[in-house]
């Protein structure tokens, strides 16, 4: 039976490039491409009361997507939806 001795510097050695190559698999990750808001935020970027959420969604002037309950808003729609008044 062989015994390999771990010093200090083979441990500190191995942390920086265990650090190396995580930093190198979260570059090379994709980020998502969209952005989603719960309801809440959505109400918090426009200043709007819920009531006036729930007529942009029923009107289709803001899509949404609804998960488990829980509205979801794409943040390029509201981005869109934003310069289409402001025009």
């Amino acid at each position: 039976m062989e015994i390999d001795i771990v010093t200090k510097q083979d441990l500190q050695q191995f942390k920086t490039q265990l650090l190396t190559e995580i930093k190198e698999l979260l570059q090379k990750a994709d980020k998502p491409k969209t952005e989603w808001l719960r309801s809440k935020e959505v109400r918090a970027v426009l200043s709007i009361s819920s009531g006036t959420l729930l007529n942009l969604r029923v009107s289709g002037v803001l899509r949404y997507t609804k998960v488990g309950g829980m509205h979801y808003y794409n943040r390029e729609d509201i981005d869109r939806m934003l310069s289409n008044e402001r025009k």
